[in-house]
Order: C-alpha cells, then structure tokens, then sequence
C-alpha cells in the first residue's frame, strides 16, 4: 500500500528507561542522535520508588546531545503542519486505567480516514514500523484533556524555523516539567515555588494551574480550588482539576460537591480511572443514595478487574 504524504517513517526502538522515555528515545534516533542508556541508568538511581517516566531528564539528555527542545500548547490543525514540516511531535494524552498522563509520538494523519497515527513500540517480522491509527475526534478530545500539551524535539536550525501558536508560553512548561521532577523526588516546596515562575510568565497555563491544585491538595490546603478554577476557565475539558476538587471535597466531607465534581470528571472521560467510580460510590452513599452505589462499585470492577479490594466491593455490592 503507497504511504501517504502526511506520515514519518520512525525508527524501530524497544530500550526504554525512566529518564529515557521511548519517545524521547525514538526521536532523538530519527535526528540521528543517538542517547547513551548507560547516562540514563545512572541518572535513574535517583529514582530507586519510581515507576512512571522522568521527562524532563530525558529531554535534558537530548539537549546536552545536541538537541532543542520546545514544550507548547497547540492545537490539531497546528499538530498537522509540525507533522509536514517533517517533524515528530511527542503529545501528552491521559493515562489508561488510571488518571496519569502518558506521552506518545504522532507520526502521521490521514485526512480522509479522519485518524491520528501513533508510533507502536513493537515492528512486524520484517522489523517495520507499526502504527496504531485512532480517529481524530477521539484523539483531539483527549489530547484536550491535558491542553493539548506538545513536545518537540530536533536540531536547533529546524526547530527555530517553525512558526508555532503559543511558543510565548514556552518557558512556562518548561517550568512545569521541572517542577514535576521535584515533585517526583518529593521535595514539595521546590516544586510550589518553580510552579508559582511558571504561573507568573503565563498567568492561562492550564497544566501549571493544574499542577499547583494537585501539590495543594495533596498538603490539604483549600487554596486549590481556586487554582483548579482557573484551569477549568482555561480548560474545561481538564478531567484532572474536576476530579481534584471531588478529591478535595470529599477529604472535607463536602459529599455533593464531591459527586457533582466527580460526574462532571466522569462525563468528560468515562474510562479514564476506575478509582473514580469508588469515589463516587462512597459520597453516594453518605448521601444515601444507596441506590446509585451499587452501579459504582459494579463500574469500579469492571475497569479495575484485578482490584486488591475486590472481594470486599462484592460483598458491599451483594449487601446492597
């Protein structure tokens, strides 16, 4: 079958580290820029509890490499000449089960299917690479859940020549990624006061309002609702600040608010954490609403079917 024009052949990689994500991996070898693994096993000592991925060390790896890299907000349209100028964006999209985020590379479009293709980890025998192809409604939809978040990485000469939508806000989520570093290495008031520069240089930056609601939930400070605020004012697709402000109400026993948060987290992405459901589940019931309680724990299994808690929701399904 002819390749079309709007997809980039990638090269085929399988080593991956948490301060070398595959995509930075990838993109860096379409450069021709090979990282070193043995860096990044080194640097990944720092992280001895971490399973997720590092970004901004993987990104830090292909920048003392030769590389630049550029962190914006942009939009499909914007998605689609990056893609033509020859360039393989990496796109932050939601986390599947859970509400983590998880970066992937574009590597195409196909307008007439109206799809998105994304680069798969695994080649066929012949060692080609593989594509998954997801219709453009679907990816656009969630892509806007994280603001439509873009990393770009390549050489500085073909990087600086892109007339890009938002590049004004650049430094902003650079600073994110930054303070999501400190947050991983928990040192909290690090990661506040690089999220409080971020917020300055871009006062709209929906993941740096985000980010600032989540540091302060987790301190139980009820000053982040007004920052989950903001970012649905930016954003309001942002599932993460819905269901941050039901995470915090119901820490505070604020039961309805904490369902109504939950619903709307829920109407934006049904399938994005199963933990939600429990959640939901449990404000329902201090409301006794026991009747809604039971589709919740029963919707809680069905995403979540290796729950640690599973035998426990059963029996509170059967008693209800």
């Amino acid at each position: 079958m002819e390749q079309s024009n709007h997809e980039l052949l990638l090269p085929l990689v399988d080593e991956e580290n948490i301060c070398l994500p595959l995509p930075i991996n990838v993109v860096s070898k379409y450069w021709n820029v090979d990282l070193p693994m043995v860096e990044a096993i080194e640097t990944a000592k720092q992280y001895p509890d971490f399973n997720g991925s590092v970004l901004i060390e993987g990104i830090e790896s292909a920048e003392r490499h030769g590389l630049v890299c550029k962190t914006i907000h942009s939009s499909l349209s914007e998605l689609k000449k990056i893609i033509d100028s020859g360039i393989p964006p990496i796109v932050i999209l939601p986390g599947i089960p859970e509400i983590t985020q998880h970066a992937s590379i574009v590597t195409g479009y196909n307008d007439e299917e109206h799809t998105i293709l994304h680069y798969i980890q695994k080649g066929n025998q012949q060692g080609e690479q593989q594509e998954g192809a997801i219709p453009q409604e679907l990816f656009d939809k969630e892509w806007s859940e994280e603001g439509r978040l873009l990393i770009l990485l390549g050489p500085s000469e073909i990087l600086s020549s892109l007339k890009l939508e938002n590049e004004s806000s650049e430094k902003s989520n650079r600073l994110c990624l930054t303070s999501e570093r400190f947050k991983i290495q928990k040192n909290a008031n690090d990661a506040l006061e690089t999220l409080k520069k971020a917020i300055e240089i871009d006062q709209k930056n929906p993941t740096a309002l985000s980010m600032m609601g989540t540091i302060l939930n987790e301190q139980n400070s009820p000053d982040c609702l007004g920052f989950y605020e903001k970012c649905l004012e930016v954003n309001n697709n942002s599932y993460l600040a819905h269901n941050g402000m039901g995470n915090f109400y119901l820490k505070s026993n604020q039961f309805e608010k904490a369902e109504n948060s939950y619903s709307k987290a829920i109407r934006i992405n049904p399938k994005r954490s199963a933990k939600i459901y429990k959640n939901r589940a449990y404000v329902k019931e201090k409301q006794n609403k026991n009747s809604e309680v039971k589709e919740d724990l029963q919707k809680y299994l069905k995403l979540f079917p290796q729950a640690p808690d599973r035998g426990i929701i059963e029996q509170a399904i059967r008693e209800l």
